[in-house]
């Protein structure tokens, strides 16, 4: 999820930007956050201190979508600015090998530790992807895109096809078949905010926003709760193991 840096340029101007945007590593770090509270609520759910199914519970599964929402939002935001005006093949290929490689981590851990319900297409595989994706659209107006990230969103709710269910066509999201995993986050709808954080970044870009927020002389403090922001994908990995730990010995000294 971290992306190494921004260079951009206002359409129809000539000055440009460098370097990072400090309010998108506070929006990461709040979406990090989110994403830790949920956690901790399926670990503890897990260890039975929580009673089973709560996690289930409509606030939690919202809390969930909103989370997954906010990433892949700010995926496409961050598409915007580092590639709006020029594809950087070589960031690209450097960013996926890292969002890939973690990935495949995540698949072969949890189908060692949960093979009934393995990850085997989670938030960073539909990032990897979607990255690649997103470049494919950079050049559509923030109309077209919008009404394209409505359609992706609103889809899987209209119909299902039997022709996706084979299981090597499930990473769509367009099957019939229900799906088993702890973490599912497939193209449709997730490519949904994808394409809606891109209208952003270019509506934003259009506006001046982003040179405006790049002179931010943000508190110390700011700049503290940014952190997790500035390393999500290595916080994003870190995080759950750590808090498996905890709750684990926790429910050792129950």
């Amino acid at each position: 999820m971290r992306d190494t840096g921004h260079i951009f340029e206002r359409p129809a101007e000539a000055g440009v930007v460098r370097g990072r945007i400090l309010a998108l590593d506070l929006a990461r770090a709040a979406a990090l956050l989110a994403m830790a509270v949920f956690h901790l609520a399926f670990d503890l759910e897990l260890f039975g201190f929580a009673p089973p199914g709560t996690t289930m519970q409509p606030g939690w599964r919202w809390l969930a979508f909103l989370t997954a929402g906010s990433f892949l939002f700010l995926v496409g935001v961050s598409l915007w600015l580092a590639h709006g005006q020029g594809i950087r093949w070589r960031g690209v290929w450097t960013r996926l090998a890292m969002i890939a490689g973690a990935a495949g981590v995540i698949t072969a851990a949890t189908f060692v530790a949960m093979p009934h319900a393995f990850i085997f297409f989670g938030i960073l595989h539909c990032i990897a992807v979607a990255s690649l994706l997103g470049l494919a659209f950079l050049r559509l107006p923030a109309l077209v895109l919008i009404a394209l990230g409505l359609a992706v969103l609103w889809l899987p709710q209209l119909a299902r096809f039997d022709l996706f269910d084979p299981p090597w066509l499930w990473w769509t999201g367009l099957q019939a078949t229900a799906v088993r995993s702890v973490d599912y986050v497939p193209i449709f709808p997730w490519f949904g905010p994808v394409l809606l954080g891109l209208a952003a970044g270019r509506l934003m870009s259009r506006a001046g926003l982003w040179e405006r927020l790049s002179r931010w002389q943000a508190p110390p403090l700011a700049r503290a709760l940014a952190w997790p922001g500035r390393h999500s994908l290595a916080v994003y990995l870190v995080h759950q193991p750590v808090l498996i730990a905890l709750v684990w010995t926790a429910a050792q000294l129950r």
